[in-house]
């Protein structure tokens, strides 16, 4: 595999450098690259996502060994930026890859609802459950909780949210040690924290005092996954609120100074979503890939990286998570019902809301 390549600094340099001025100086772009197969392929496959490079490295290395005619070049992406440039590459305004895989799933639906995407019909996608699979045209490739996560040495063991009631009470006191120490999501940043948000307030009786509690601790709303997890292990956060649980399990595994909560009261459970657009240069390729990302030896590459939670991995409140049988567990469905949290009247209530909570930080 070739090493990923960082970009931001080089994108840096060409918005300084003279004659990039204008749109083309704003237009979105990846994070990282990758590439995966062999350099003799007859076909490589461009794959937009937002997941972490190094995560999806051991499904694409299986698929390519797998299909030695097929090559993978994957870009991260930014989740509001990747679902810009999907929805451009739908109206014909930009080149459109050949799969887009997003955590926020209300964003991919939009874009299938929309028209962007390509069908796909094959024995493996049929196998998926419904909430897994709308139209044949978005599958959810992957089963994730949002989690809580705490610093083990900074946090008691008599203190540790074990539910929403928990972290609400642990927030309100007027001399809590976790004023300005917990975090979550900025979800006018990141498309996932504003999933998992507005899936809160419209899952939750306590969703009103969770971030009148947040106000009241001076929370913090922060950016991304492995950003907040770091400060947390480092003891700059001591807890953070709805973080996906794949990057949680991965981290806690090799550092014990971090702790990881499965909520009590419910956790919700989100599949990352595959879509094949409408204008892909190679939808048949694509669909191999789709299919293979939900067959077992997909399956078992998406589950050595806790993009499917493994039986060794176990939260601190529970002997083992199991999303697929366990009550507790909501899966966030891939259906039209996500649309309403995406409603521009709607939206700008629930964002206005959030800033009036974080005001000031």
């Amino acid at each position: 595999m070739r090493r990923p390549l960082l970009l931001p600094a080089l994108l840096l340099a060409l918005a300084a450098a003279p004659g990039a001025v204008g749109p083309a100086a704003a237009q979105p772009m990846p994070e990282a690259t990758a590439h995966y197969g062999s350099p003799r392929a007859t076909t490589t496959l461009l794959v937009r996502g937002t997941t972490d490079v190094d995560l999806f490295a051991p499904l694409f290395q299986a698929f390519a060994a797998a299909n030695p005619e097929i090559a993978v070049a994957y870009e991260q992406w930014g989740s509001n930026a990747l679902s810009d440039d999907a929805a451009a590459s739908c109206r014909g305004e930009a080149p459109a890859a050949d799969l887009v895989v997003s955590s926020s799933v209300d964003q991919q639906v939009r874009l299938v609802n929309d028209g962007c995407a390509r069908p796909h019909q094959s024995v493996a996608v049929s196998a998926l459950p419904p909430a897994r699979n709308w139209r044949d045209e978005l599958f959810g490739v992957t089963e994730e909780p949002a989690v809580i996560v705490y610093n083990r040495e900074r946090v008691p063991a008599a203190a540790v949210p074990r539910s929403r009631f928990d972290l609400i009470d642990l927030l309100r006191p007027a001399d809590s040690a976790y004023v300005g120490r917990v975090a979550t999501y900025d979800i006018e940043v990141s498309g996932l924290g504003y999933l998992f948000a507005f899936t809160d307030s419209e899952q939750a009786t306590t969703f009103g005092s969770l971030i009148e509690a947040f106000a009241h601790a001076r929370s913090v709303a922060t950016c991304c996954s492995t950003e907040i997890i770091d400060a947390v292990t480092e003891g700059r956060f001591l807890i953070a609120y709805n973080v996906l649980g794949s990057y949680a399990f991965a981290r806690a595994a090799a550092d014990p100074r971090l702790g990881v909560v499965t909520p009590q009261d419910y956790t919700l459970v989100l599949s990352r979503a595959a879509m094949i657009p409408k204008a892909a240069p190679n939808p048949v390729a694509a669909g191999f890939l789709v299919d293979f990302m939900v067959s077992a030896p997909g399956r078992a590459a998406l589950a050595a990286e806790r993009l499917l939670l493994a039986p060794a991995d176990a939260p601190d409140n529970a002997p083992g998570p199991s999303p697929a049988g366990d009550a507790l567990f909501r899966p966030i469905p891939l259906s039209p019902t996500l649309l309403v949290g995406l409603d521009r009247q709607k939206r700008a209530a629930f964002l206005a809301r959030w800033r009036a909570t974080f005001a000031g930080r």
